[in-house]
């Protein structure tokens, strides 16, 4: 007993290296830590999760094979490694992009680049929020479908070259005109930026997002979808319950009031003015140290 106390320590006690941690080690740790989580996050809330299980599965055969000795199952998942790589790529390729354009929303280096100040979204007016409220409660009253993106931070040029451009200023008197049934115009969303409506009959990217209500339609899942690969603000008017409904972020808020509507616009102008003060701010300081 002694003797295999003696080889016990002498073979995994005093022979064993005890790395020294760091405060960097720490600090790693807890990044690589919530980049994992955010990963899994993501992958969570998209089809990626399927096809994350698919891949899971498949590595625990693999796994069970090198165990057992499976030689001709080991030798072809070698041989197929690199083509499965690719492969993951290719089936991944609609979530791998929201994931680069959500990391392109941080806008980490727009304080420090000066040429990036003036690609700011125009802030709009007061008019403009009292205007898109009234006609989506109006359209609402008498169940008119309507689809309205408000543009923020990120252009929607790639969306709005699928309709047609208009360039008008905003007023419930065009939005109800633009949305009425049987118009030419009716079909498809409307993207605003600034105080003006720059495309209309536009197409919208689809949500797969498997959870979303089989009560809603087509409007609604364009809506969700838009919030997931950008940064508006999507305001969608129900045709069958006049409800209306906003998506921001990949969220989708039913059969709000007018307040809240009112509120959500008015967070994004005061945002945006806040961005344009900052701007004004640290030029001026900039000016002053020379």
């Amino acid at each position: 007993m002694r003797q295999w106390m003696q080889m016990f320590f002498e073979d995994y006690i005093t022979d064993k290296y005890i790395p020294t941690i760091h405060f960097t080690d720490v600090i790693e740790i807890l990044i690589v830590a919530l980049i994992v989580y955010e990963i899994m996050l993501w992958i969570k809330n998209t089809k990626a999760w399927m096809l994350l299980k698919g891949l899971i599965v498949l590595g625990v055969f693999i796994l069970v094979a090198s165990i057992f000795r499976m030689h001709t199952i080991l030798f072809i998942a070698s041989k197929s490694i690199n083509v499965l790589a690719i492969a993951t790529i290719v089936v991944f390729q609609p979530e791998l992009r929201r994931a680069l354009e959500k990391l392109g929303e941080k806008n980490i280096l727009s304080n420090i680049n000066p040429f990036d100040r003036n690609k700011e979204n125009q802030r709009f007016s007061d008019e403009t929020i009292d205007s898109i409220v009234r006609a989506c409660f109006d359209m609402g009253r008498v169940c008119t479908g309507a689809l309205i993106v408000v543009e923020q931070a990120i252009h929607l040029t790639e969306y709005e070259m699928t309709g047609i451009a208009l360039d008008c200023k905003v007023s419930s008197q065009v939005l109800l005109n633009i949305f009425e049934h049987n118009t030419p115009l009716h079909d498809g969303a409307v993207i605003v930026r600034g105080d003006r409506i720059t495309s209309a009959t536009c197409y919208l990217p689809l949500s797969d997002n498997m959870q979303i209500s089989k009560e809603l339609g087509t409007r609604h899942r364009a809506a969700l979808g838009m919030s997931e690969v950008c940064d508006a603000l999507v305001i969608a008017v129900s045709e069958e319950t006049g409800q209306v409904s906003i998506a921001r972020g990949g969220a989708l808020t039913r059969g709000v009031t007018p307040e809240k509507l009112k509120e959500e616009l008015s967070n994004i102008q005061q945002r945006k003015t806040e961005k344009k003060r900052f701007a004004f701010r640290k030029g001026r300081g900039q000016n002053e140290e020379v």
